[in-house]
C-alpha cells in the first residue's frame, strides 16, 4: 500500500489564516537539562492542515468529539479544479462528477493553491465553490471535503455562505490540505483523525491518502 502524505508543517514561521496568530512552539526541557525533550505548543484550534467541524459556525451543530474516529477514515476521490481560473468552483462542475463522487465517504479539491504555501499569494482568489455547487454537493451523500486552500470561503468574507451550506448537512471541511498532486488513483482511503477534545470546533489534523496497488492500475 502506498501511503502519501496530505499534510502540512506547523511551524512557528507558517501560514495562519488572516487575524490569527501563528503557533508557539517552545523547548520546554532538553535531554541535557532535564533528561528528557518535550516542546511546548500553543496554537489556535484551525493551524495548518486541520478539519472544521459543523459547529465552528452553526450554533448547536457536532463539534468534532460527536462523531465517532471511524467517521474520520473513509473512501475518497478527487476532483481537479485547477482550470476554474475565474476562481468559481460552479455547480456544472460538481454535476458531471456527480456519479463518481456519489457513494464516496470524502470528495478531494485539487487547485494547485498548495504551491503558494508561504508566499502573499496563498490568500488571493483561489477557488471557491458557489453556493448551488455546495448544495448539489450536500446532496451526495458525503461526510466532508477536503482542499489544498486556505478556506472554503473567500478571506474577506464576513459570512462565511459555503461553510454554512456545508455545516448544515453535517459535513466536515479539512483545509490546508498538501501533495494532492500525488495521488494517482480514481478512489483512495482518506484518513484525517482530529485531536480528540471536548466540544472541539476543529483540530489539526494528519492527513494522509492511501493507495493500494490494484487501485492505481485502474486509474
Amino acid at each position: 500500500m502506498k501511503v502519501i502524505d496530505l499534510t502540512q508543517y506547523i511551524s512557528e514561521n507558517m501560514p495562519v489564516y488572516p487575524g490569527t496568530e501563528g503557533p508557539k512552539i517552545v523547548q520546554a526541557t532538553t535531554i541535557l537539562r532535564e533528561g528528557f525533550a518535550e516542546k511546548l505548543i500553543t496554537m489556535y484550534s484551525h493551524t495548518g492542515t486541520h478539519m472544521d467541524a459543523p459547529g465552528h459556525i452553526v450554533t448547536g451543530a457536532k463539534t468534532l468529539d460527536a462523531f465517532d474516529a471511524g467517521h474520520y477514515i473513509g473512501t475518497a476521490t478527487l476532483l481537479d479544479v485547477s482550470g476554474c481560473l475565474d476562481g468559481a468552483i460552479d455547480a456544472s462542475l460538481i454535476d458531471r462528477h456527480a456519479e463518481s463522487i456519489r457513494g464516496m465517504d470524502f470528495v478531494l479539491f485539487r487547485s494547485g493553491w498548495s504551491t503558494r504555501w508561504g508566499r502573499e499569494s496563498y490568500f488571493g482568489k483561489f477557488p471557491v465553490l458557489t453556493e448551488k455547487a455546495a448544495n448539489l454537493l450536500c446532496g451526495l451523500g458525503l461526510r466532508g471535503i477536503g482542499l489544498d486552500m486556505i478556506s472554503v470561503d473567500r478571506v474577506d468574507t464576513e459570512d462565511f455562505p459555503i461553510h454554512k451550506i456545508l455545516f448544515r448537512a453535517g459535513l466536515v471541511i479539512v483545509e490546508n490540505l498538501a501533495n494532492l498532486d500525488a495521488i494517482d488513483a480514481p478512489v483512495f482511503t482518506f484518513s484525517c483523525l482530529p485531536l480528540k477534545m471536548p466540544s472541539s470546533d476543529g483540530s489539526p489534523v494528519r492527513a494522509v491518502a492511501m493507495i493500494d496497488s490494484a487501485a492505481r492500475t485502474a486509474k
